[in-house]
């Protein structure tokens, strides 16, 4: 936990699911809690997998979250006493989550920003990858793979979709190492010849 001072600053904790980002993001909003510092929590409204009013873990840890449709709206929900704004999911977000962010840090608000960094064709997910750029703290989790049990840098889809949000969990989605990642499959899968 950092000193406060006057000076407000942007945490990306970046990488793909089943990496704990979720989970640090809310001990992180949690030790601020019990310290007394103002915090509120954030999450896209269309994340329903776990719960509407809270952020949840695949660890079944939570917090309480405002759902917001869009980066707009959070920034209108964000509230002149808080200190420390916590945003889970954040490559659902607009890509005006960075514009948000920055004006936000700039007033003096610290914010903790959750999400997954490349889709599940293994490109930038924006606006993560953005606001990677733009922070002052980046945290890069990695899950463990599904397959062989290394270090887990991507997202696998396991469901045929083209669509490129898909809520899911662990029966849509692998964590997977470099070498056991296939993009290839997920093409496949949405081709009909997986």
């Amino acid at each position: 936990m950092h000193r406060r001072y006057e000076q407000g600053w942007i945490e990306v904790i970046a990488g793909p699911m089943f990496s704990g980002k979720s989970e640090e993001l809310i001990r992180r909003v949690t030790r601020y809690g019990i310290a007394r510092i103002p915090v509120q929590t954030f999450k896209p409204q269309i994340d329903t997998r776990y719960s509407t009013g809270e952020v949840v873990s695949h660890s079944n840890l939570s917090t309480e979250a405002i759902p917001v449709a869009d980066s707009s709206e959070l920034l209108h929900a964000v509230e002149d006493r808080t200190v420390v704004i916590g945003i889970d999911e954040g490559q659902f977000f607009d890509e005006e989550l960075v514009d948000v962010a920055m004006r936000l840090a700039g007033t003096g608000k610290q914010l903790i920003i959750a999400g997954l960094d490349l889709d599940y064709l293994g490109r930038p997910f924006e606006p993560i990858p953005s606001l990677m750029l733009h922070a002052e703290y980046v945290t890069k989790a990695l899950a463990v793979c599904h397959r062989c049990g290394g270090p887990g840098l991507f997202t696998q889809r396991v469901v045929q979709s083209d669509e490129l949000v898909v809520l899911g969990a662990q029966d849509s989605y692998e964590a997977r190492c470099r070498r056991c990642f296939n993009p290839e499959e997920a093409r496949q899968e949405e081709l009909g010849i997986g």
